[in-house]
C-alpha cells in the first residue's frame, strides 16, 4: 500500500475505539515531494510544500464547506526544524494538528466524492510520506 493511502480498514477501526462524538484532533507528520508528482501533466508545477499548502488545503476547507461540516480548525501548522529524538531514517518536513468535531466529520468529508476530485489529488502528488494520527483530549 502506498504510504499515503487511506486504509478503509484502518478508519474502520480506528472508529471503533473512539466514542461516538468525542472532538478528536488529527497530528498529521508530513514529508513533501521536492516537486509534487501530479498524474495529471496539464496540472502547473509547483513544489510538494505549496501542492499541500496552497492547493490541498484550499480545497479540503472547499469540501468541508461543501459538505457542511463546520468545527474543523488547525490548531497548529510548523515546519520541523530538527529531531532530538528519532529513528535516523525518518524525517518529517511538517507537523499539522487539525481538530474535528468528530472521527464522523472527519470521514464525512474524506469520504466525500468532492474531497476525491478535488482534494486527494494534491494531497498525493505533495507527500513522499504521511502518518495520520487520531488523538483524543487526556481527562
Amino acid at each position: 500500500m502506498n504510504p499515503i493511502e487511506v486504509n478503509e480498514q484502518n478508519i474502520l477501526a480506528a472508529e471503533r475505539m473512539l466514542a461516538r462524538d468525542t472532538p478528536i484532533a488529527m497530528l498529521n507528520l508530513v514529508t513533501y515531494h521536492p516537486v509534487a508528482l501530479y498524474e495529471d501533466p496539464s496540472v502547473e508545477a509547483c513544489t510538494g510544500r505549496e501542492a499541500y499548502l496552497q492547493r490541498y488545503a484550499p480545497a479540503f476547507r472547499d469540501v468541508a464547506a461543501a459538505e457542511s461540516v463546520g468545527g474543523i480548525s488547525v490548531l497548529y501548522l510548523g515546519s520541523v526544524a530538527a529531531s532530538i529524538i528519532a529513528p535516523p531514517d525518518q524525517h518529517w518536513d511538517a507537523i499539522a494538528l487539525v481538530r474535528y468535531p468528530s472521527f464522523a466529520a472527519l470521514r464525512k468529508v474524506i469520504e466525500s466524492p468532492l474531497y476525491k476530485t478535488n482534494a486527494e489529488p494534491h494531497r498525493k502528488a505533495a507527500l513522499r510520506a504521511w502518518q495520520f494520527i487520531v488523538t483524543v483530549p487526556s481527562h
